[in-house]
């Protein structure tokens, strides 16, 4: 693929090149490095993807710089040779239980309410947001706008509207400043810069909500290996984010504690015979798990194992919902809860949130805008996340290109010409009373000089 990639013409290189996007998911048990290209339907196509065991990141954020960096390369080179591009810039996904949120408002009276909105306005109001205080040590992750109001017209889109007063409401994610620079570090010492950091959350919901969800009002729910992130919107609105500390790895912890094994088998017996319903299993079942170094093999009954699953699944159900309903009110969770991430994997969990909380459950695949000849192993719900990063990147590429686009046609406006034309319908409008006048004036004189003659050669 390389050589194919290589005997290309520079300029047909280039222009691929602009719709190829580089993304880098670091977790607390994968990094993912992932390659996606736009096509010309919008959809997303993945040219190549890299994974590796995540050995120095724990909850999100990362402990051990070295080993992340081990991962980060392995990852990259396997991305890297697959799809035939050389990773240059990246967006990287950031969560960890050091992220927060917050909901804040501004607004900026306008002198010449005549005037159009611009993006010069709206910037302004983002600004702001960026400059409001945050406590020692944290740093502004993300504004996303929620909602404007343009002199009390609520829920508008200002840009090209006229008024006197703008408001802006933001949903505001905050995050420590030395774990942002840990992940961009990391990133930085593999030889690739960071282009931008993406919440998790929000990236995984680009990659399994839809719209329709997301205006009848849903709750993201991502359980990974070290956090479980939460994303939820209403009215094609975000109302809330958040990540709770805990995630798939508390649960591989009880079982290897509760069996004396190690986090290996542990990791598979939760995959190939965990349930987090203890009621379905037969209780005469049983499954045997090798010993270490020629000891002789455990038998573990298979509902023993639900009942420890279901006991921390409890625990972290009752901590996300508690989380929903704090910031909304359930019953405008019309889309209820979409699950993803590789606890979505576990066995029974849909049933077992459905009856914890009263919701609709579904699982989200990352397929929403997706190449339909896609290799199924990519559409899997442990790469929402990594998928997701892609599209909110193409996200803040067209947005960039959008203001660019909107600059341009400001600056080329050629005001000259505009003046031109005025003066020419100016002239216009000027010439037919001078014609109007002289036609009227020919008559008159005609009938004023002209008769008398007449009646002079007639006597």
């Amino acid at each position: 693929m390389e050589e194919i990639i290589n005997d290309m013409p520079t300029d047909s290189k280039e222009k691929n090149e602009k719709n190829i996007v580089f993304a880098i998911d670091i977790g607390t048990t994968k990094i993912v490095a992932i390659v996606g290209e736009k096509m010309k339907d919008g959809k997303l196509k993945i040219l190549g993807m890299g994974t590796s065991p995540s050995t120095g990141v724990k909850r999100g954020v990362v402990q051990n710089i070295q080993m992340t960096v081990q991962s980060i390369t392995t990852a990259v080179n396997q991305a890297e040779e697959q799809s035939g591009h050389k990773f240059k810039d990246v967006f990287v996904g950031i969560a960890g239980q050091h992220i927060r949120s917050t909901e804040q408002s501004h607004q900026i009276p306008r002198s010449d309410f005549e005037s159009e909105i611009t993006h010069s306005d709206i910037d302004k109001l983002k600004e702001v947001m960026y400059s409001m205080p945050v406590e020692p040590g944290e740093e502004i992750i993300h504004v996303v706008p929620k909602s404007f109001i343009v002199d009390n017209e609520f829920g508008v889109e200002p840009l090209g509207m006229c008024g006197k007063l703008l408001v802006g409401t933001y949903h505001i994610v905050i995050g420590q400043v030395t774990s942002a620079n840990d992940i961009k570090r990391c990133i930085e010492r593999v030889g690739i810069a960071t282009r931008d950091l993406i919440l998790e959350p929000l990236a995984s919901a680009h990659a399994v909500l839809t719209d329709e969800e997301k205006e009848v009002g849903v709750a993201l729910v991502d359980i990974g290996g070290g956090t479980t992130d939460i994303a939820i919107y209403n009215d094609n609105r975000i109302v809330h984010t958040a990540v709770i500390p805990f995630g798939g790895d508390v649960i591989t912890k009880d079982i290897k504690e509760a069996y004396n094994i190690v986090e290996k088998s542990a990791e598979q017996l939760k995959l190939l015979k965990g349930s987090a319903l203890s009621s379905v299993i037969k209780p005469n079942e049983y499954v045997s798990i090798e010993g270490i170094n020629g000891r002789p093999a455990k038998e573990i009954s298979v509902r023993n194992l639900a009942y420890i699953i279901n006991c921390r699944i409890d625990e972290i159900v009752d901590r996300l919902f508690l989380e929903i309903s704090s910031h909304i009110d359930i019953e405008k969770l019309g889309a209820g809860i979409v699950l993803t991430g590789g606890g979505a994997l576990l066995k029974n969990i849909t049933q077992f949130i459905a009856y914890k909380t009263g919701l609709d459950i579904r699982i989200g695949l990352p397929n929403q805008l997706l190449f339909t000849d896609l290799d199924e192993d990519l559409i899997k719900t442990k790469y929402a996340t990594a998928i997701g990063l892609i599209m909110g990147g193409f996200d803040i590429i067209n947005e960039t290109e959008k203001r660019l686009t909107f600059k341009e046609l400001t600056l080329n406006k050629k005001e000259p010409e505009i003046i031109e034309e005025k003066e020419e319908d100016k002239k216009i409008v000027t010439k037919k009373p001078k014609v109007a006048f002289s036609e009227i004036l020919k008559k008159t004189f005609i009938s004023v000089f002209t008769e008398p003659d007449e009646d002079k050669e007639l006597k």
